[in-house]
């Protein structure tokens, strides 16, 4: 064998191993540009709507669910609840929802689309906290007009069962009620409206 014949086969094969490794170095710094355009399901999760079943909930029982990074609460209501509400009208800041909220189909004694179910962001309005569910009636630590809602160990905001802010508390406001919809009579898609 002479020297061209080597020399063109060596050239051969290292012409072959570069374009190999070149094509394996675009693949490699394609992909994540590629992968950039399909969003991963966290990433979807974050911002859109989530279907919740609220079939399985038991009269009285809150179920919490994610929604954009935040706890969403989906209460039902029992009839003394809803009762209730009425009777804590002179308790609360704002019992006619005029602070804006809740979507336009939320602004009602209720604060939601179906008297029993309520759904709301489950962050206190004054600094951010997650209030605990208190369904019960009439503990001494909450005082005499208590009747069941939220409270917030952080700073001592109390919400009713409607999410509206007792009167004499840190917070400001109501809970905000997010854009939620029915798409059946046990699916609420939270998101839109």
């Amino acid at each position: 064998m002479d020297n061209q014949e080597i020399n063109s086969g060596r050239r051969r094969f290292l012409t072959l191993a570069t374009c190999g490794a070149g094509g394996v170095a675009a693949l490699g710094v394609a992909t994540p540009f590629v992968a950039s355009f399909f969003p991963s399901e966290k990433a979807k999760a974050a911002g859109a709507p989530v279907e919740i079943d609220v079939s399985k909930i038991e009269s009285g029982q809150m179920l919490t669910a994610e929604w954009q990074g935040k706890p969403i609460w989906v209460v039902n209501r029992t009839d003394q609840q809803l009762k209730d509400l009425k009777a804590l009208d002179g308790a609360v800041s704002d019992p006619k929802s005029e602070v804006d909220h809740q979507p336009e189909n939320c602004k009602n004694e209720t604060r939601s689309i179906k008297p029993n179910i309520f759904v709301a962001i489950g962050i206190c309005t004054h600094l951010g906290c997650s209030p605990t569910y208190r369904p019960d009636v009439a503990p001494a630590d909450l005082g005499a007009d208590w009747k069941g809602g939220f409270f917030c160990p952080c700073h001592g905001s109390k919400f009713d069962m409607a999410g509206r802010v007792y009167k004499g508390v840190p917070a400001p406001t109501n809970l905000v009620v997010p854009p939620y919809k029915y798409l059946s009579d046990t699916t609420v898609l939270v998101g839109e409206d």
